[in-house]
């Protein structure tokens, strides 16, 4: 049993670290703040080879073992830590089920380019009713022809809109529920292929998170990866190697967190001495150190056993889940020494406590981590299970459809004919009095939480200069104006006490209509208590419209003046 890491090791760890505090540490702040990609030091990184660092060198990669990627990721984390997750979702997730279940074609045709650094990779498998629970997964894919039909969505995705190549999760036969899960290679830039908005996270915010949106995209057939049936068994053999990534992550926080906290133990000076003779601190400090060699032991004896080919499931969540634990502690340490200082915006570890928590919580919670362990130590409790539909069953299981987050809707869609026709046909079903306000004296900026009727507006629109258009909407229907989250804070179109959300306004009044918003949860929680909602979007399979009484595919730009000039008449 050998604790060292061999003298190829120490060099590849020498020179991660003298890169990420040389490159990556004078603009972590910037980074974090502006919550910006760091494309150009991801393209440093693939020049260094580090990109596909456990790959073959006859895939693109630089042919070292498993460990050594396991060392970049921690070294990059303990200065950054979204640099870290930008690495680890690239490698463990966005490249490895090509290496592991991808055809000699697919190999070379999409792992080369992602391990010799010249692509990003990703992986989409989360939607909004399929977390930890992945079987409940409602994307999906028909066959027709020589191309699989993809519809659907995923959320939380690290690395998109950045990425190139994603491995995705979708229904073939939603009847077999698990078994009837394929994964496919999907590439940025085909039609129907887009996405939501990047996500304004509290921490790794140097790492791009967003949206992936599918509409009727055509994936060849030849890039169904594995075979059809075979995608949850990838996705979870996938997530097993992710989640040693993921600890080393939490590993290169702590250890960035201590550093610092060592350091200005040393330095600060009160009651005639460094503080880290204080005992207090003194404990603090070695309470660190035992808690991150201990982890660092964990870490690395999964990525052994990955790289031996040995079992390491139950050992990959047994670190993922100690170190991202361990880590939190740690931080709140490191803060806790650094007293007030470490509140403020500009030190480091105000940076990295936020950074920690997402630790304990992305490829498989805690609490997933330790349901796995309990289960390899007590074995897997008997269940009554849902039995298997096969082609000799003359039953087949329907999948339960997912409740909308809004309540029980009508969920009208009206998708075809003209702008008018399709107003005409919305009038008709809401009934064009409804659709306007009958109390008096409504001013644009009234409060949203008791205005009766509400006009929203999302990223739908294209340019501030357009608001008019919803504008005049909204006076037209006597209403109350209001927005989305990003609308708000980001585009910072309309002031901040105009969105409507969970964290933002509550609408309870009898009308929402929802201009350009996609309907992410944050946005739905807000409108719960609407008596109708009506939405607009040119995207038929946004989630809006699972949420709505009665919704209308298309341009906004055209449907909304139409809209205003019937109310008018």
């Amino acid at each position: 049993m050998d604790f060292k890491l061999t003298p190829r090791q120490e060099n590849l760890k020498n020179k991660i670290r003298k890169f990420a505090e040389e490159k990556i540490e004078p603009i972590a702040f910037q980074l974090d703040t502006d919550n910006a990609f760091p494309e150009d030091i991801v393209k440093e990184l693939g020049k260094m080879s580090v990109m596909g660092l456990p790959y073959p060198k006859e895939y693109g990669g630089a042919g070292e073992d498993f460990l050594s990627y396991i060392l970049a990721v921690e070294e990059l984390s303990r200065i950054d830590a979204g640099m870290g997750v930008i690495l680890s979702a690239h490698v463990s997730l966005g490249s490895w089920p090509i290496m592991e279940f991808g055809t000699e074609v697919q190999k070379k045709k999409y792992l080369k380019p992602l391990a010799s650094g010249e692509k990003i990779g990703a992986f989409g498998l989360t939607e909004t009713n399929a977390g930890s629970d992945a079987g409940e997964t409602e994307t999906t894919a028909v066959l027709n022809g020589d191309y699989y039909i993809l519809n659907g969505s995923k959320v939380f995705i690290t690395n998109a809109d950045y990425a190139d190549t994603y491995i995705v999760f979708a229904s073939t036969a939603p009847e077999m529920k698990t078994k009837g899960i394929s994964a496919f290679i999907v590439e940025k830039g085909w039609d129907g292929f887009t996405f939501g908005v990047h996500y304004n996270k509290m921490g790794i915010r140097s790492s791009a998170t967003a949206e992936l949106i599918f509409n009727n995209v055509r994936v060849p057939k030849e890039n169904l990866l594995g075979e059809e049936g075979q995608g949850f068994k990838i996705a979870m053999k996938t997530l097993e190697g992710g989640r040693i990534g993921i600890a080393s992550q939490a590993l290169g926080i702590a250890q960035g967190a201590y550093e610092k906290a060592l350091n200005y133990s040393k330095e600060r000076v009160q009651f005639g001495k460094p503080i880290c003779r204080q005992q207090a601190i003194a404990f603090k400090l070695a309470d660190m150190a035992t808690k991150i060699r201990a982890a660092r032991f964990m870490v690395y004896s999964a990525a052994e056993r990955k790289q031996n080919r040995e079992s390491y499931g139950t050992e990959a969540a047994m670190a993922k889940q100690y170190a991202s634990d361990i880590c939190l502690e740690v931080v709140n340490d490191a803060v806790q020494i650094f007293g007030g200082s470490g509140y403020i915006k500009g030190f480091a570890v105000e940076r990295m406590y936020r950074d920690a928590k997402i630790c304990t919580i992305y490829e498989g919670t805690n609490e997933i981590q330790r349901l796995i362990i309990s289960n390899d130590i007590l074995g897997k409790p008997k269940t009554s299970a849902e039995k298997t539909p096969n082609k000799d069953d003359s039953v087949s299981v329907t999948p339960k459809p997912s409740k909308p987050l809004t309540g029980n809707r009508k969920g009208i869609l009206i998708q075809n004919g003209t702008a008018e026709e399709k107003v005409h046909e919305l009038l008709k079903a809401v009934g064009k009095d409804n659709m306007i306000s009958k109390r008096d004296d409504v001013d644009l900026y009234d409060s949203i939480g008791s205005a009766d009727v509400v006009c929203s507006i999302g990223l739908g629109l294209s340019s501030e200069k357009d608001l008019p258009i919803i504008t005049n909407l909204t006076k037209a229907m006597n209403a109350v104006i209001g927005c989305s989250r990003p609308f708000a804070e980001e585009r910072k179109w309309l002031p901040l006490d105009r969105f409507v959300g969970i964290s933002g306004q509550k609408f309870h009044g009898s009308l929402y209509i929802a201009i350009g918003i996609s309907g992410q949860i944050q946005h739905l929680r807000g409108i719960q208590d609407a008596g109708t909602i009506v939405a607009i979007n040119i995207d038929p399979n946004a989630p809006i419209f699972k949420n709505a009484d009665y919704g209308i595919v298309g341009d906004l730009y055209e449907i909304v003046p139409a809209l205003t000039e019937m109310l008018n008449k």
